[in-house]
């Protein structure tokens, strides 16, 4: 049927809730900031945290004008943020204020119900699985070792490493050249009408669409050559796996 799998990640294999603009989050960061020699209010941080990200995003997207969706490395605002106050950060101190953001800012994160049964049944019957995800690799890559992903995927793309995101379809081209892929014997898994399946349909492949609670509502087209409405992974077998 298909030879290669491309999945999304976020509300797709993993079942996540975060809230990212909570004070108490801010309140913990900037106190390790000051730990770290970078003194702030909880509320300076903040604002100072989205000021940069409008300034990087500014930035990538006159690097890349040919993109229509960017996305930027949130390491270079955590790291910003340490200088502005003078303070000249090392790579570690940089990669643990990222861990500890992720950390204060996640409610939730665990795989959802037939996520290993749907990816051991793909590799015995040798697929191939891609991940291509919007996302932050400080943060991803972690979640995805310790959830036991990563050495399902035969190759990754995390949107912060490529500037870009889905559903751009320069996104899907750098996964499809870097892998060799060809469009007729892929199809992309996700839970986003627009992100991943728009995009997919846009690109020209076949797309399966799953609705799960964090799915953003469909106001639009549903664009998917499969669907699945009620959550449920153990449907995906059935419907696109032979």
């Amino acid at each position: 049927m298909y030879k290669n799998y491309i999945f999304d990640l976020y509300g797709t294999l993993i079942d996540i809730r975060t809230d990212e603009w909570q004070a108490a989050l801010w309140k913990k960061l900037a106190l390790l900031y000051g730990y770290h020699g970078a003194a702030y209010t909880y509320k300076e941080l903040g604002a100072q945290y989205g000021k940069l990200i409008e300034k990087e995003k500014q930035r990538v997207h006159r690097r890349h004008p040919e993109y229509t969706v960017i996305d930027i490395k949130i390491d270079k605002i955590f790291r910003q943020l340490f200088t502005l106050k003078g303070v000249r950060p090392t790579k570690a101190q940089v990669l643990f204020i990222a861990e500890a953001f992720r950390c204060y800012s996640t409610k939730m994160l665990k795989l959802y119900d037939g996520v290993t049964d749907l990816l051991n049944t793909l590799k015995a019957k040798g697929k191939k699985i891609y991940l291509l995800s919007n996302a932050q690799l400080s943060f991803t890559v972690h979640e995805l070792n310790m959830l036991g992903l990563l050495p399902y995927f035969d190759g990754v793309c995390i949107s912060s490493e490529e500037e870009c995101s889905k559903p751009d379809a320069h996104y899907f081209e750098i996964l499809f050249d870097r892998y060799g892929l060809k469009k007729d014997e892929s199809i992309m898994i996700g839970n986003d009408y627009l992100a991943d399946i728009g995009g997919a349909a846009d690109f020209g492949i076949d797309s399966l669409y799953i609705h799960q609670a964090i799915s953003p509502e469909i106001k639009g087209e549903l664009r998917s050559t499969y669907t699945v409405m009620d959550g449920d992974v153990y449907k995906i077998k059935d419907l696109i796996v032979r």
